[in-house]
């Protein structure tokens, strides 16, 4: 979802900058897996108890967490897919930064927000009717 969307507004939206991001989102989907995993994840798992109070309720907790991933992931993706989109390892994307990054993070943050998080939490509520439901079946 978001690699087209990027690569339209760093070379333009046509047809074959649209062809041209979807060869590249299977790898951009690993890069990001392995990025949420391994580089977001820790990074916000620690930053996270210095922002959050106990009194913060859940709503304030998911934004401020989709704000630190948003903000990690953007940075770091900022620069790999930079590379990924142009098969080149080079200083492009620390010479645009300033231009890129802020792009990016708007970007991601509002599919994040208005996209992705509420078809993630339709999916677990769903789920976890699923798992009650059975439980009482089970227990019944």
């Amino acid at each position: 979802m978001f690699t087209p969307i990027i690569m339209g507004l760093e070379r333009g939206f046509s047809k074959e900058v649209y062809l041209d991001s979807l060869k590249v989102i299977p790898l951009m989907w690993l890069i990001v897996i392995l990025s949420v995993r391994l580089i977001a994840g820790p990074i916000v798992g620690k930053l996270m108890p210095k922002f959050v109070g106990q009194t913060d309720g859940f709503n304030a907790r998911i934004l401020l967490n989709t704000v630190l991933n948003v903000t990690v992931l953007s940075l770091w993706l900022s620069i790999i897919g930079t590379w990924v989109g142009t098969n080149q390892i080079s200083v492009e994307p620390f010479e645009n930064f300033l231009h890129i990054w802020p792009r990016n993070f708007g970007v991601a943050f509002w599919i994040e927000l208005l996209i992705a998080q509420p078809i993630a939490r339709f999916a677990m509520k769903k789920l976890h009717a699923r798992q009650a439901s059975k439980a009482e079946r089970v227990n019944s």
